[in-house]
């Protein structure tokens, strides 16, 4: 399982790759989760040049990952740290996005190759092979659940860019990919690292971070790109510092990503810093109320759900109460993943103040709205025996 969730994680890590021309106006409005703004400006794009490939892995990139956001699979990885890809619902874009997704990356890969067949050292055309790949991995694990051929064609994607650093040893933007290949591969147990399609590639974790660490450092296109890979992977080695740093210089680029302050408040949050942390959600509540374009739409119990959760953590019980009871009046307006962990904070907070009814009836909650849900595993879990907190706040 734990290898699995290592694919979820290569997977999203994906949203990144496909990038090109980071000044476009289609990525501006990419980065900054515009996703439908995106979309069009990317149609444009493909109107005045119906033979890019990397318009097409634009367009792709853009349409996975507005479902993405619309379902909590993006938002719930980068904010809450959890890993519910593996118990979540298959994504169910709608007929429309999953032709336009497929027409797209079929014309990206044809025009490629191609382009490839006619001059075997093409260098671009090598790259956008790869990126339309990645995609594809990415579409393979979070509609189809087909983890293997998710790893499988993610693997292909390295080896293409391996191609374009054999051909082009200055190209730092290609060693993107080779770094999260590395970091997670090396990260996977021994008997996935048997399957065929990863014969050759041992991987190596401290590598890939070196190899991304350079890519932000010394590449072209793909610098941010590499800034927020290594959030990710600072975070999830426990290098919240490092994390913040960054998001710090991303939120200055990409003032409208909401994602990038939650994210930010939880490094602050991880680093012992709880004040910090809630002054981030506080600015993130007066972006909003003043409208701000990329928060005026934010629902409010985004909000008071990351408050919340910090609040919990930091043994605030009566603060988080409130807003979590805030979060679940509304939950039917919210992603699953959202309303399904509110509850499940309510019924902890419940166990913590001696409330075992109540905190039952919150379990269940939990249970009924997403039965096969990482928030319903562990619900179950505190059905069976009461939630406790260790005195180190775990």
């Amino acid at each position: 399982m734990r290898a699995v969730s290592l694919v979820a994680w290569l997977c999203l890590l994906f949203q990144v790759w496909a990038a090109v021309d980071p000044s476009a106006a289609g990525l501006e409005h990419f980065y900054n989760l515009e996703y439908d703004e995106a979309i069009a400006a990317f149609r444009r794009a493909l109107e005045r040049d119906p033979n890019s490939p990397e318009n097409y892995n634009h367009l792709a990139m853009a349409i996975l990952y507005r479902e993405m956001l619309r379902t909590g699979a993006l938002e719930s990885e980068l904010v809450s740290g959890t890993n519910p890809f593996l118990r979540r619902p298959k994504m169910q874009p709608s007929p429309q996005d999953e032709a336009e997704f497929h027409q797209a990356i079929s014309k990206s890969i044809s025009l490629s190759e191609s382009l490839i067949k006619n001059d075997p050292k093409d260098v671009r055309a090598y790259y956008t092979l790869g990126v339309a790949y990645g995609l594809r991995a990415n579409y393979n694990f979070l509609v189809r659940k087909a983890y293997l051929d998710s790893l499988r064609d993610a693997t292909t994607a390295r080896k293409l860019h391996n191609k374009v650093t054999e051909l082009d040893a200055s190209n730092y933007d290609a060693r993107l990919i080779q770094g999260v290949h590395d970091y997670v591969v090396g990260s996977l147990p021994w008997h996935i690292k048997m399957l065929g399609f990863l014969v050759g590639f041992r991987g190596d974790k401290q590598e890939g971070i070196r190899t991304l660490e350079a890519v932000a450092a010394r590449g072209d296109q793909n610098r941010v790109d590499a800034e927020i890979l290594l959030c990710a992977i600072y975070r999830r080695e426990r290098m919240p510092a490092k994390a913040a740093a960054l998001l710090e210089h991303l939120i200055g680029r990409f003032p409208r990503n909401y994602l990038l302050r939650f994210e930010l408040a939880q490094m602050y949050s991880d680093l012992g810093d709880g004040r910090r942390a809630l002054e981030v959600i506080q600015k993130i509540e007066e972006l909003k109320r003043s409208g701000e374009p990329g928060y005026r739409n934010l629902p409010a119990e985004k909000i008071y759900y990351a408050r919340g959760t910090i609040q919990f953590w930091y043994r605030d019980l009566e603060q988080a109460l409130a807003n979590f009871n805030r979060v679940v009046s509304r939950s039917d307006e919210l992603d699953l993943n959202t309303s399904t962990f509110a509850w499940l904070r309510l019924g902890q907070i419940y166990d913590l103040k001696g409330q075992r009814v109540k905190a039952s009836e919150a379990y269940n909650q939990v249970l009924k709205m997403a039965p096969d849900s990482d928030a319903a595993r562990q619900a179950r879990r505190y059905l069976s025996e009461p939630y406790r907190r260790s005195t180190s706040g775990g």
